[in-house]
């Protein structure tokens, strides 16, 4: 993992004045935040997540706050996290090692392999046991089928890319080339990309999936299952929160509902 936790303490994020009354008060700038962190760092750039999406690298490696872009959300808490990184890393979205998060939002991201064995023209279909022990295989939780291939091009095979022109049944022209997709999960010299699909927001539970795969002319697969999905909703945000009592000593804050 190229992302460093360690090292970076008292992330804190606060809220930019987007225009100031006559009388000194003021309203907040809707959908951006100041982040400020302190760190023990001296030769690392730093990257900030917003719920789990990247926002943006620092410039220096002595800069310690960043103006970042906040989601609008009145179910969910939003989440804030700072990484260092190294230089060469600046510019690399690391969101996708942060997808263990996702569970924590009340949704489940599923990746399903884009291997070159599935049909030309086919479709995949989600379904859920809802929280309980069997999946419902009669009505899927996607609502409209997922296309395995978004354009007839990208799928390979014989007389179906540059016909001829490479392996005999296998015309690799729009095969994904080895290191660009899913590595080590396609054949080798020719990896398989990965697609997702992630789930509406699901209340508090333990689910699984099945997955099913249709050619054109309509032919099933069996379903493929997860396993046992743990599902917890972030906590909801908290409204007109005030500091009750903060003690130097021990650095506890205290905050309470108005």
């Amino acid at each position: 993992m190229s992302l460093i936790s360690n090292g970076i303490k008292k992330v804190r994020a606060f809220e930019l004045a987007g225009g100031v009354w006559a009388d000194g008060g003021s309203y907040g700038m809707p959908r951006t935040a100041l982040v400020k962190w302190q760190s023990s760092w001296s030769d690392k750039l730093y990257q900030v997540y917003v719920s789990g999406q990247y926002t943006g690298t620092t410039v220096e490696t002595d800069q310690r706050q960043m103006v970042v872009p906040m989601p609008t959300s009145f179910e969910t808490a939003v989440r804030i996290e700072v990484f260092a990184v190294e230089a060469e890393d600046a510019n690399v979205d690391f969101s996708s090692e942060l997808s263990s998060l996702i569970g924590e939002s009340g949704r489940v991201k599923i990746g399903m392999l884009r291997d070159q064995g599935l049909p030309a023209g086919g479709t995949v279909q989600i379904y859920s046991d809802n929280g309980t022990v069997e999946i419902d295989y009669d009505n899927a939780v996607n609502e409209d089928p997922i296309r395995v291939w978004s354009a007839w091009q990208d799928k390979g095979g014989f007389g179906m890319s540059r016909f001829g022109s490479s392996d005999f049944g296998y015309d690799g022209a729009a095969a994904v080339g080895f290191g660009k997709g899913g590595f080590g999960s396609g054949l080798f010299g020719f990896d398989a990309e990965v697609f997702e699909w992630l789930s509406p927001s699901l209340s508090t539970g333990v689910y699984k999936f099945g997955v099913k795969v249709s050619d054109e002319a309509g032919n099933e697969s069996s379903g493929s299952e997860t396993g046992q999905i743990a599902v917890i909703p972030a906590a909801r945000p908290a409204e007109e929160l005030s500091v009750s009592s903060f003690d130097k000593q021990t650095n506890e804050l205290v905050l309470k509902i108005d």
